[in-house]
């Protein structure tokens, strides 16, 4: 299960800066030499989907707070086995604040991120390859907290540090700020 489509996506895609080339070359090389990369049963990692979701304006990101990991990040989640990265970050976007009215601003690669997911009592520790879409929602629709958030909360973007300093999230604000109003 290599689409073809994913890699071209993947090929495409111009890195903010030399830590996001090195995850996108480590990501492609994954994708290539792992036909189950989108599959969660592969217990090295896979890839997973993410809405970077910001209000119209694009001076917001809408972050939740994640149960089981205690921090706030980006709705997104497993692929379970289905190549289209965007329709994952889509439904785990809708799935994990409610919202029904988020588009996509592109279905272009947004951001690409590799990180360890530590051990847990169902599964060693492992990477996830998180392909981060741009997503835009419309911050007075109702939010609805859901069994894998403890929280979810619109954030100014010059506040997003305060929730969360990780370098992909600092790079996910400068690529936002950086983006033509109607891009």
């Amino acid at each position: 299960m290599q689409p073809k489509r994913f890699l071209d996506l993947l090929t495409q895609h111009q890195a903010a800066d030399a830590a996001e080339s090195q995850m996108l070359a480590q990501t492609i090389l994954f994708v290539e030499n792992n036909f189950n990369c989108f599959d969660r049963q592969l217990q090295i990692g896979h890839i997973t989907g993410s809405a970077w979701v910001v209000n119209p304006s694009r001076t917001h990101a809408l972050l939740m707070h994640h149960r089981k990991l205690g921090r706030w990040f980006q709705p997104g989640g497993h692929a379970d086995g289905l190549p289209d990265v965007l329709k994952v970050a889509l439904q785990e976007a809708h799935e994990e604040t409610g919202l029904t009215q988020i588009r996509a601003v592109s279905d272009a690669i947004f951001d690409v991120d590799v990180h360890q997911i530590p051990a847990n009592a169902k599964e060693p520790a492992h990477l996830h390859y998180d392909i981060r879409f741009l997503v835009e929602a419309d911050p007075a629709e109702k939010l609805i907290i859901n069994s894998e958030s403890k929280d979810l909360l619109w954030v100014r973007l010059g506040d997003v540090a305060q929730y969360n300093g990780d370098e992909s999230m600092a790079r996910m604000v400068q690529k936002t700020l950086s983006l033509p109003k109607n891009a």
